[in-house]
């Protein structure tokens, strides 16, 4: 141990004292440097995506801004040094880029097209980030209901959402077939509702705040921390400044839930804006389509609630803030259960109490965009109590995280770094009692605190490859010193050619009682190992993608594969006792690992018709006392298919998913003598459609999810004797409830 630590700071001195030297010996030459840029609307500052940036002198070597309005330009030969950009609605415009590394170009809309409004289509896949991104937009979240951040994924290939068990409606995500656990979840690039909140995260976000997400497959940047394993999923709330000063959402669907969602924004001053999003969803009702005594879904009321401020003194200084608060109330189970007299029903109630903070503070030098200053502060409060029958589950998570990042160039935008120090502050409180007459209280308390530093260097050149290396060092008060050092290369072999590559090592803590509380409804014995480490993963992987045109449009073809495996996991075995699960580190000389493959085609063959067809295949599997198992609840086969279709000016809007499952394995019943293998679920397909109709302010839709009314038969073994042996609402692998329809409208003010 002490050897290889003496070994890291050895090899860390080293590339400081490399790094140093070559900095030294480096002549910066700004004459030679790509210009790199962003065009913007001189109206509302927003990005101008699509627009043409080309040298004077040399008309043939041009640039096409993209999504975000960058664009980046090798230098011609000769002393001329003025840009054209030109966009079609807007006034050209001549610039000069002599000793400029990066340009903020505003465009005037043209007189005699004032009243056009001209869009361009965003790519899903960025051919432009060097991690593997796939970005669902604002257009997309639309596809469907999209009432939480659980509904935001219904139109995607990439991620998955399952449903945890039968009763409590919790869902949860799953990337590279690995539970959503191991994927960072972040808020405008801040680690966010992690830890305690996993179980129920995806319904703590409603849609309608939303304004992208971006999917990152792999190992993301060291900036962000060291517990991304199989991916990030970072979400980027409206902007303020940006978005539509008044947008209502109304939804109601069969089983009587209602979700009614209002965001309102102002600019107060030029440079001051806000904007108050609110959310509250309620369902009411007593519903058991499958008669089998049970609450098909969990009757709830949450308020939520997100005030954002953004202050931008246009001459480098950008603060922002942000508060939230939810309070959030579930009751499930029976359906003669009633929480004042619970008497011999078996009941499931939780209440969570939620509140969040976050400020962010950055300074850009005056002409020197490339270099910044930025302080990220972020704090939460998570309490929530609850009861799973006869089990107790109360928990408290306080976290605050602290980041100082400086951003500048070596010489020249072609050498860029980011470097940092950082601070992390966890701390937990959990009570479990597996039943109300047993003394066997359980407390899991722990305190972590992580100072860290880290750094990141990229170069990229002016025409195909662009390499970011990552390292950070952090300090755990409970575990000593990790190491996590990450690579991303991105290579452009050919105009529509993108080759990407990832690698890199993950670490987590995990928290076994809130990470597993789908297990709490089954009469499976909860067993912890003490001493339980770090989680522990190194994730290699690469994609490729393929821009060409088919039927005279773009189309896009990703082919992407990653491989995780774990150094030490948390296992979480439910095979080797059916009546207990045993929840432990991975054995001495034990495997488990993720292989995850995925091919995507996305063509438009008609005007107006986008089709999207993926296949998912995955290979997870674990150790489980001493047998190489596959992942409980994991399909190794996934098809997917979405047909989006518009009419001119997008007044009428249809869509239909197709979602086609394999098998999945499960684990034995309670109750049952120990098998000699994993059985497994039928093969399934799911159908989700919505239609809209859209007028000046106003939207109106109207969706089927589960056209074909498919059930899981059985969701819940054991039902008529909740308390005893045999009881078991976890092992879900398809729909509980069937058909579900439902009917919504948006109002819109811009």
């Amino acid at each position: 141990m002490h050897s290889s630590i003496r070994y890291s700071r050895a090899l860390a001195v080293a590339g400081l004292v490399l790094a140093a030297t070559a900095a030294q010996a480096q002549t910066p030459d700004p004459s030679v440097a790509p210009v790199r840029g962003q065009v913007l609307d001189a109206t509302n500052n927003s990005p101008v995506p699509g627009a043409v940036v080309r040298w004077l002198s040399n008309p043939a070597g041009a640039a096409t801004t993209d999504a975000q309005g960058a664009f980046s330009l090798v230098r011609p030969a000769g002393t001329d040094n003025r840009l054209i950009i030109n966009f079609l609605g807007y006034l050209a415009d001549t610039v000069r880029a002599e000793g400029t590394r990066y340009l903020r170009v505003p465009l005037r809309r043209s007189a005699e097209l004032g009243e056009v409004k001209v869009e361009a289509r965003a790519l899903a896949y960025s051919g432009l980030t060097p991690t593997n991104t796939q970005v669902i937009t604002s257009r997309d979240l639309t596809k469907s209901a999209c009432c939480n951040l659980a509904e935001s994924f219904e139109t995607n290939a990439s991620v998955e959402v399952s449903t945890t068990d039968a009763t409590s409606g919790a869902k949860q995500i799953q990337l590279l077939g690995l539970d959503g656990a191991y994927t960072l979840l972040t808020l405008e690039n801040l680690p966010a509702l992690r830890g305690l909140a996993t179980p129920y995260r995806l319904g703590y976000l409603a849609g309608p705040w939303i304004e992208s997400i971006d999917i990152i497959k792999g190992m993301g940047s060291v900036v962000n921390g060291y517990e991304s394993i199989a991916g990030q999923v970072n979400i980027h709330l409206k902007d303020p400044a940006k978005t539509d000063r008044l947008h209502f959402n109304a939804y109601v669907n069969d089983m009587g839930k209602f979700d009614l969602n209002l965001n309102l924004a102002t600019r107060l001053t030029p440079k001051l804006s806000t904007a108050l999003l609110l959310h509250t969803d309620h369902m009411g009702g007593r519903i058991d389509r499958n008669d089998d005594g049970f609450l098909d879904l969990p009757r709830a009321t949450q308020f939520n609630a997100f005030n954002k401020w953004k202050y931008n003194s246009g001459d480098g200084v950008v603060l922002e803030a942000g508060l939230g608060a939810l309070r959030e109330t579930r009751q499930g189970g029976q359906l003669d259960f009633r929480e004042n007299t619970p008497g011999s029903y078996y009941g499931i109630t939780q209440e969570t109490n939620r509140y969040t903070g976050y400020a962010k503070a950055s300074y850009a030098w005056a002409g020197r965009p490339y270099q910044s200053l930025g302080l990220l502060l972020s704090g939460t409060d998570h309490d929530f109590t609850s009861r799973y029958g006869r089990r107790d589950y109360d928990g408290n998570q306080r976290t605050g995280l602290a980041t100082l990042l400086f951003q500048s160039i070596i010489g020249t935008t072609a050498h860029t770094y980011r470097t940092g120090l950082s601070f992390q502050y966890d701390d937990y409180r959990e009570t479990y009692n597996p039943s109300t007459t047993s003394t066997a209280l359980l407390a899991r308390n722990r305190r972590e605190q992580v100072p860290g530093a880290f750094g990141e260097y990229t170069y990229q050149n002016a025409s195909n490859l662009t390499v970011v290396g990552g390292l950070r060092l952090d300090r755990h008060n409970l575990y000593g010193w990790l190491l996590t050092p990450r690579l991303n290369v991105k290579y452009d072999p050919a105009k529509n050619t993108v080759l990407r590559f990832a690698a890199g090592k993950g670490l987590r803590v995990a928290n076994p009682l809130a990470e597993n509380s789908g297990m709490f409804v089954s009469s499976r014995e909860f067993v912890i190992s003490p001493g339980l480490q770090p989680e522990k993963a190194w994730s290699v992987g690469g994609s490729a993608t393929q821009y060409f045109n088919a039927f005279g449009r773009q189309g896009t073809l990703v082919a992407d594969y990653y491989h995780t495996e774990f150094q030490n996991q948390v296992v979480v075995d439910s095979y080797t006792a059916p009546d207990r699960l045993l929840i432990g580190n991975l054995a001495p000389g034990g495997r488990s690992y993720s292989r995850s493959f995925l091919a995507e085609v996305q063509v438009e063959p008609v005007k107006g018709l986008e089709a999207k067809a993926a296949y998912k295949y995955l290979d997870v599997q674990t150790d489980y006392n001493g047998q190489l198992l596959p992942r409980v609840l994991v399909p190794r086969h996934r098809l997917f298919l979405n047909l989006a279709y518009a009419t001119a000016f997008d007044k009428w809007r249809a869509d239909l998913t197709v979602q086609g499952y394999g098998q999945r394995p499960l684990a034995p019943e309670p109750g049952t003598a120990e098998p000699e293998g994993p059985v497994f679920s039928p093969r399934y397909a799911l159908l989700n459609t919505q239609i809209t109709r859209a007028f000046k302010r106003w939207e109106v839709y109207a969706g089927v999810e589960n056209l074909t009314n498919y059930r899981q038969r059985n969701p819940i073994q054991g039902a008529a004797a909740p308390f005893g042996p045999t009881f078991d609402a976890a092992m879900v692998w398809g729909p509980v409830y069937g058909r579900m329809s439902y009917l919504g409208m948006r109002f819109t003010l811009p």
